[in-house]
């Protein structure tokens, strides 16, 4: 996507999802959420090349303009709404994915402990109400929703409505989820056991046919070396 279009993407999100929005010059102009992201593009290609000071320049530069702070490590998808900015803080390593809106208050950040990978990944479409907070390498899945003010410190999965502190589902797939019918509440470890499962069913039925394929070879050559003998 080159950068004019994703400059687009960037104005068409806001005319789509903010309903106060009476002209497009009112983007270019009095939105700093849209201010923040694009200064954020400058840095986030400096930091790419290594320009280090540069990039976090601009960024504290955009952050005092406009109360966002985005470091320049972070990935930042096309059509991403930061609405009204104020008090935004994203991560070194936190990755925004397209189309996510974000309120004043939002917080993308580490939990302190963690090298490496040790900010949020936020999927498409999600949408973080206002004063939420996602801390640590979590992964908020595609089109869910984190509610105003919620504290997630575990994976969210796609297709939720996530709320409290810290955060728990309450809907999944537009149903309502009851905290006692345990059934119907999501379960990432149990999805990966059973991924887990499926993985050594296939690899035993894998050392099986092998198996039988060496003994096939095994008997075709020994038969073979017999009938010679004779």
């Amino acid at each position: 996507m080159t950068v004019w279009e994703r400059f687009k993407r960037d104005i068409q999100a806001i005319k789509e999802r903010d309903p106060a929005l009476k002209s497009s010059w009112e983007i270019l102009f009095a939105y700093p959420g849209f201010h923040a992201i694009q200064a954020h593009r400058i840095a986030h290609f400096l930091y790419r090349h290594k320009f280090y000071a540069l990039a976090r320049l601009i960024s504290q530069i955009a952050r005092f303009f406009t109360g966002v702070e985005i470091h320049p490590g972070a990935e930042i998808g096309a059509g991403v709404f930061i609405d009204h900015g104020a008090g935004v803080v994203i991560g070194e390593t936190a990755v925004v994915k397209d189309n996510v809106t974000m309120y004043q208050g939002v917080v993308l950040g580490g939990t302190g402990k963690e090298k490496g990978k040790r900010h949020p990944t936020i999927e498409e479409n999600v949408v973080v109400a206002a004063g939420a907070m996602v801390l640590g390498s979590v992964t908020v899945g595609a089109n869910s929703r984190i509610g105003a003010g919620a504290v997630v410190l575990q994976d969210i999965p796609p297709n939720c409505t996530a709320v409290g502190v810290p955060a728990r589902v309450v809907r999944l797939n537009g149903q309502k989820v009851d905290p006692l019918c345990h059934d119907k509440l999501p379960d990432p470890i149990g999805k990966c056991i059973a991924e887990f499962r499926e993985r050594i069913a296939e690899l035993e039925q894998r050392v099986a046919r092998l198996e039988a394929e060496k003994e096939a070879v095994w008997r075709a050559h020994n038969g073979t070396s017999h009938d010679q003998s004779l």
